[in-house]
C-alpha cells in the first residue's frame, strides 16, 4: 500500500497535508524542468508556460510574470463562468507555479542540445504534473481556458486542449524557427507519457474474457490454480442467439501465459479476447489513492 493510501485511511488532515507536499513538489519539479531546458532552448510546448516563452522572446518579460498575468485571470474567469469546484488547490498550483519559476530562473542549462532538452524537459514537466495531479490539484493555465470553451461551446475538452496547444506550438515555429516546433511536439508527446507513467505506473494488467463449453472447469482454474476472482457475463451468439457464459477476469501481465496455458489445456477450443487496461483498482490490484 503507498503511503497517500495509509494517510487517507488514517487521518483526513494528513492527506491533505501529503495532497499539498505533493503539488508543491510537483510544482517545483516543474519550474526546474522548464528552466533548466526549456527556455534557454526556447521550446514552447504548449500551455501558458510556452506562451510566456514566446512572450520573453518578443518582449524580454520573464516567464513567471507573463504565467501570473495569464494564470490569475484565467482562475478568476473559471470561478466566475464554471463554479467554485476549483478549489484552494488549484489556486495554489497557479500562484506557486509561477513562483518557483521565478526563483529557479537564473540555473545553468545543463545541456543545449534542443533534442535532449525536448526530452528530459519534457520528463521532467510530465513527472512534475503527475505529482500535482495526484495530489488533486491543477496548475491552471490553458486546461481552465479549455473547459470554459467547452461548457460554452460544446466542443471536446481534449480537442479544445489540443487547439490552445497547437496554437502555442505554431506559433513558436514562427517566431523561432519550424525545427524548434517540432522539438516542441516531442517535449508535449513525452510529457502526456510520463504524466501517464505517474498515474498508472509499469504495473499494466490485462483483462480476459473467455467463452467456453466447459466454462465450469476453466472458472474452477482460473480461481484455485491462478488465484483470480472472476466475474461471470450474460452473452448471446451473434449468429445462433444462444446463451453463453462469458468470463472475464483481470491479471497482472506476468500472469497473462499461465491463463492461456490453463485454458488450452481444459478447452482448445476456446474464444480468448486479451486486451490492456491502464488501471484496476481494488483487492489484489491498486488500491485507490
Amino acid at each position: 500500500m503507498r503511503r497517500g493510501d495509509r494517510l487517507k485511511q488514517t487521518n483526513p488532515k494528513a492527506q491533505l497535508v501529503w495532497n499539498m507536499l505533493q503539488l508543491l513538489l510537483g510544482s517545483l519539479i516543474v519550474a526546474l524542468s522548464f528552466n533548466l531546458f526549456l527556455v534557454p532552448n526556447g521550446i514552447a510546448s504548449g500551455g501558458v508556460s510556452g506562451i510566456s516563452i514566446l512572450v520573453q522572446e518578443l518582449t524580454g518579460i520573464m516567464p513567471a510574470l507573463t504565467q501570473w498575468a495569464l494564470n490569475i485571470p484565467l482562475f478568476i474567469a473559471g470561478l466566475l463562468l464554471l463554479g467554485k469546484k476549483f478549489g484552494a488547490k488549484t489556486l495554489l498550483g497557479t500562484v506557486v507555479l509561477p513562483l518557483f519559476v521565478l526563483l529557479t530562473a537564473h540555473m545553468p542549462a545543463p545541456t543545449d542540445n534542443p533534442i535532449l532538452a525536448a526530452i528530459y524537459g519534457g520528463i521532467g514537466v510530465g513527472l512534475g504534473l503527475g505529482l500535482v495531479f495526484r495530489g488533486g490539484g491543477s496548475t491552471g493555465g490553458l486546461d481552465l481556458a479549455a473547459q470554459i470553451l467547452h461548457r460554452y461551446t460544446g466542443l471536446p475538452y481534449s480537442l479544445a486542449v489540443v487547439c490552445f496547444d497547437g496554437c502555442v506550438i505554431i506559433a513558436a515555429g514562427i517566431i523561432f524557427s519550424p525545427e524548434v516546433s517540432l522539438y516542441a511536439l516531442i517535449a508535449l508527446f513525452v510529457t502526456s507519457k510520463t504524466i501517464d507513467f505517474v498515474q498508472n505506473g509499469l504495473q499494466l494488467s490485462k483483462v480476459a474474457f473467455i467463452i467456453s463449453e466447459r466454462t465450469e472447469e476453466v472458472a474452477e482454474a482460473i480461481l484455485h490454480d491462478l488465484d483470480r476472482g472472476l466475474t461471470r457475463l450474460d452473452g448471446h451468439g451473434g449468429y445462433t442467439g444462444a446463451g453463453r457464459t462469458v468470463l472475464m477476469v483481470v491479471v497482472g501481465q506476468n500472469e497473462v501465459p499461465k491463463l492461456k496455458q490453463l485454458v488450452r489445456a481444459i478447452d482448445s477450443g476456446a474464444f480468448v479476447i486479451i486486451s490492456n487496461t491502464a488501471e484496476v483498482l481494488g483487492q489484489g490490484f491498486k488500491l485507490e489513492s
